[in-house]
């Protein structure tokens, strides 16, 4: 059976449901129950049809030098349980030069493929422009396949923060591999999802400050219960005004999942305060972008020359800004995520750089000769 026909049973149930005449309260309430045992019915079907599916194709050795552009995907054993990942290596790759990666996080319920899918995200293409890395690690699944995924974020999501799933220990992990397999840039590491992905992200913020350059959060609010980042991190949230999962308010909206799976999603506003100050930044932002459909505000003279940076669409739901593809309301075309991040990313690198040098200690003239004029020992 065809999702799209299971889709359509249910549809016709509920429907002739409402449009049957008054009964009894006796009468509703038993019909009230048959529906749903014949929704229950269909998700077990389905998710039996799910467990029958296999496992990707996945290589286990995720030591072995990679030389060559293309997809490789993964399976390794972390905490107990067989974790997967795909990773996209550009054709611009050189192994002689250190590449930037990007970490790429699903939304809850997705899965690696469908995040590497261009017409949902566009993050291989926008890999292959600019030269980087892109990995797409597979959040916490009982199923072989992989689908119906989720991250343990701190509050959210499902069985992943349930079972409390070491998906930060599955992160370092697939770091230290990629460092055996790939020239990567270890100053040049960053993480990025969506939804659910986007709430990990800021937990590798919390917990691998000391690891990633920044991160981008589209749709996914910071659900951490605690968070004391090593050093300053640069964020950059991107949020639709009218998103109906995880409100901009705060709270889980009508589209989202249900309630025991997700959390009363942090506001956007508090998300930003709170990394603001983490980052002691002036609290006061300066609009760097202001078009039809969307905004950026910058909260700079943070410590470390880092940057928080908030983008906002006023359209586009539960999306990712500039997909082709969504589940649902079209996403906004204000803006890019990926350019956005890309760009984001790049000014921290001149950031960084221009902070270093202003903290090197400048040496008078008179020294620098009387430097040049001593013999080096030995």
């Amino acid at each position: 059976m065809k999702k799209s026909t299971v889709t359509g049973i249910v549809v016709s149930v509920l429907l002739l449901a409402c449009s049957a005449p008054p009964v009894s309260q006796t009468a509703s309430a038993q019909e009230d129950s048959s529906r749903g045992t014949l929704r229950d019915r269909i998700k077990q079907r389905l998710l039996e049809r799910q467990q029958q599916k296999p496992a990707p194709q996945a290589s286990t050795d995720a030591r072995s030098k990679i030389s060559q552009p293309g997809d490789y995907t993964f399976s390794i054993v972390h905490g107990g349980l067989t974790r997967m990942y795909r990773v996209h290596v550009p054709s611009k790759y050189d192994p002689a030069k250190p590449a930037p990666v990007v970490f790429a996080f699903h939304g809850g319920g997705a899965n690696m493929e469908y995040q590497a899918t261009d017409e949902n995200y566009g993050q291989v293409a926008k890999s292959e422009r600019e030269g980087f890395i892109v990995v797409f690690p597979n959040g916490y699944s009982k199923l072989p396949s992989g689908k119906f995924a989720t991250w343990n974020a701190g509050t959210c999501c499902a069985a992943a923060r349930d079972e409390n799933v070491d998906d930060v220990g599955f992160v370092k992990t697939m770091i230290d591999n990629l460092g055996h397999q790939l020239n990567i840039d270890r100053g040049r590491i960053f993480a990025t999802g969506m939804s659910n992905g986007g709430m990990l992200a800021y937990r590798v913020a919390c917990e691998m400050a000391d690891t990633f350059k920044a991160i981008a959060s589209v749709a996914g609010p910071d659900g951490t219960t605690s968070c004391n980042p090593s050093r300053p991190i640069s964020i950059l949230h991107i949020h639709a005004k009218n998103d109906d999962h995880a409100q901009f308010a705060g709270g889980a909206g009508p589209k989202s999942q249900e309630r025991t799976k997700v959390t009363n999603f942090r506001s956007v506003p508090e998300t930003i305060s709170r990394w603001v100050a983490h980052n002691s930044c002036s609290p006061t932002p300066k609009r760097v972008l202001e078009k039809p459909g969307a905004y950026c505000d910058a909260y700079q003279s943070c410590r470390g020359g880092v940057e928080v940076r908030l983008c906002v669409t006023d359209r586009g739901g539960h999306s990712w800004p500039g997909a082709a593809k969504t589940r649902g309301e079209p996403a906004s075309t204000a803006i890019s995520a990926n350019d956005a991040m890309w760009e984001f990313w790049n000014r921290q690198r001149a950031l960084s750089a221009l902070v270093s040098r202003s903290s090197q200690p400048t040496r008078s003239p008179h020294r620098a000769q009387a430097s040049r004029a001593t013999p080096a020992d030995g």
